[in-house]
Formats: C-alpha cells, structure tokens, sequence
C-alpha cells in the first residue's frame, strides 16, 4: 500500500508543479490549439490556449512507477510484489506512452498546419490496431509461472469481474478483443475531452477505481490455483500490485494537471492525453480480468461516445439530428448550460458508474462467504 501510495503522491507532485511551467513553454512555441468553431463563446476563448499538456503528466506517471518501484525494493519479499518492470508494467505503460505518441502526432501536425483536423483518420486507426496487436500479443505471452501455473496479462476467456470460464475465445480472437477495448476507449476519452477538466476529472474516477480493483485482487490473491478452478474468494491477475500501482501513478498525475486544467483552463491534454489515456482504460480493462464491466465503470465514456455513434446513424439514416450537436456535452452547451455545470454534473454521472461498477465487483467477491 506504500508503494502505491508514494506513486500517487509523486505523480500528483510533478504534475502540480510542472504544468503551469510547461503551459508558458508551450505558449511561448505558440503550441496553440486549433478549435472547432462551434459556434459558443468558450470554444472561441480556447482557441490558442496551450495543448499536448498530455505530456506531463504521462512523464508523471512513468516518473512516479519508478519512484513506487524504489519503495517495494525496501519491502520484505512476497509473492505478489513485482520484482522490478513486469510485462504487466510494459503493456499497461506501453499503452499509455504507444497511444499518447499517436496522439502527439496528431496534436503536432494541428500546431504545425494550423489546422483542427490533424493526423488522418486512417492514420490513428493504424496506430491504434498496431499498439492493439503488438502489445496484445506481448500481454498473452511471455507468462509468470507460479507454483506451475501461467498467468498472463491478457486472457483468451472474456471476463466481468474475473474470467468467465466458459466463455474462451482463443488466441486470435483475444487480441482482436484487445485491439477493440484499446480502439474504443481511446476514442472514447478523445471524444469526452472538448470542456476543461471534463475528461480529466472522469479518468481519474476510472483510474482510483482500477487502483482499488487492482489492490483487492493483491490482497486477494491466489496463483496457486488456476485460474478455472481459483473460486469467487480470490484472484489469479497477474501482478496486480504492479497494476494498482500504475493506476494510482495516472490518476495521481491526472489529479495534479486537474488544478491547472479545470476552467477556466490554462493548458489542454490534446490527444497526447486523450488517447494515451484511453489506451491505459483499456489495458486495465484487459489486465484486472474486468472487460465486460468496463462500460459500467467508464458510463460517461461509452454515453458520450454512443451519443455520436447515435447522431450519426440517425442523420445518414433519417437525415435528422438527435441532439443539436455531438459530442453530448456540446449539445448541452447549445442549450445553455454553463460550462462548469456541465462538466460538474457530468463527474457526477462518471462517480455513479464508477461506484456501480465497484459495487458489482464487491458484490460477486461477498457472495464467496454466504
């Protein structure tokens, strides 16, 4: 718990000092992003504020891993502390950093063209399947035996709050279901990231959740058993201290860039942040065995992202609009509606997912002892 604690409390540090020094570097770059004319005051305001501040706080939080790193090498020896980087350190943090530089391309060819649209669409689609599939793949091999059982990052059974057993799919399917959780949530948080702190704000929620999820699966763990036969009462994820600690490392790193982030915001994430941290969701998704609880977990995600799935089905189909603009909260910026009332009421719904789905987890762990 020290460790990831410590990990938490450096990233939140970094990132709190750091951000306003890196906000008047990038103005002074004239690193200014391009918006969208939506036709609102605020966006308007934006346009120019400093962007690629996904950058600091990724640097936080691979700064903060090695400073946890530093705190478990003082701590009497267990099973389930990571002895130095894992392979589950190197697909969560190779997400984070893999989707963070699609995202960077992207925020750089915007500043250097001068143009909102930015890398093409066929482009963040190859580098996001390219990170899907090399680090899928890396997350179903290379296991950690213990006790002569394999654990994997990655599974080849779908899974709520641990495997389901019979629901295996193999290996090519597995990765394909990798590339999709990574693809949507990285979309997903790109999508959320049009207020100030709106995306911010909810990713931590998702990521405290993964760090408590991560953490009870440590405290509940069991590689002796595989992972058909491990029961209700304990966890065959691997190396789940590494993952709660990583989680609380972002959420931490996110919290401190929220200061600075929050309106009226002196620095954005740009898709340096949005997709490096959608890529993280979704490793987390794949390495706490919790796939199919994800969309409880990330509500607001999956609701801001269906709510332009919606509204394009219905305007290429019907040729109507559901709402008056997508993203959802930009349909309630066309309302009227205040941008911090906005994006506090849409925490609010993140808050509620996230606890739904801690409540379902907890729920399936309590029913081992009736």
């Amino acid at each position: 718990m020290r460790a990831v604690v410590a990990a938490a409390f450096v990233a939140f540090v970094l990132s709190l000092l750091v951000t306003p020094v890196a906000a008047r570097a990038l103005r002074a770059l004239k690193a200014g992003q391009p918006i969208r004319d939506l036709g609102t005051v605020t966006h308007t305001e934006k346009r120019g504020m400093p962007t690629m501040g996904g950058l600091i706080f990724i640097a936080a939080t691979l700064i903060a891993y090695a400073a946890g790193h530093l705190v478990l090498a003082g701590m009497p020896d267990r099973a389930a502390r990571p002895a130095g980087i894992t392979v589950t350190g190197v697909v969560l943090l190779g997400l984070l950093v893999w989707c963070g530089a699609v995202g960077f391309l992207d925020d750089w060819i915007k500043v250097r063209k001068r143009d909102p649209r930015g890398l093409s669409k066929r482009g963040k689609l190859i580098g996001q399947i390219s990170a899907g599939v090399v680090l899928g793949w890396v997350a179903l091999g290379f296991p950690r035996t213990i006790n002569g059982h394999a654990l994997t990052v990655g599974s080849e059974y779908l899974s709520l709050v641990r495997d389901i057993g019979w629901l295996k799919i193999g290996t090519a399917l597995s990765i394909a279901v990798f590339v999709f959780v990574i693809m949507s949530m990285s979309n997903a948080v790109n999508l959320a990231d049009g207020l100030d702190g709106l995306a911010t704000g909810a990713t931590a929620l998702v990521l405290l959740a993964y760090s408590l999820i991560g953490f009870w699966q440590y405290r509940h763990w069991c590689p002796e058993y595989p992972a058909s036969r491990a029961g209700d009462y304990c966890y065959t994820t691997r190396d789940p201290l590494e993952i709660a600690l990583i989680a609380a490392a972002a959420a931490g790193a996110l919290l401190g860039f929220l200061w600075w982030n929050t309106s009226p915001g002196r620095i954005i994430m740009g898709d340096t942040g949005a997709l490096g941290l959608g890529g993280l969701l979704g490793g987390m998704a794949i390495a706490t065995k919790t796939v199919l609880l994800t969309p409880i977990l990330g509500a607001l995600f999956v609701i801001i992202m269906m709510s332009v799935v919606l509204q394009i089905i219905s305007l290429r189909g019907f040729g109507r609009r559901i709402f008056l603009i997508s993203p959802l909260h930009h349909h309630f910026e066309k309302k009227g509606w205040s941008e911090v009332n906005i994006v506090v009421r849409f925490w609010i719904v993140a808050a509620i997912g996230v606890l739904a789905a801690l409540g379902i987890f907890y729920y399936d762990f309590s029913q081992a002892y009736r």
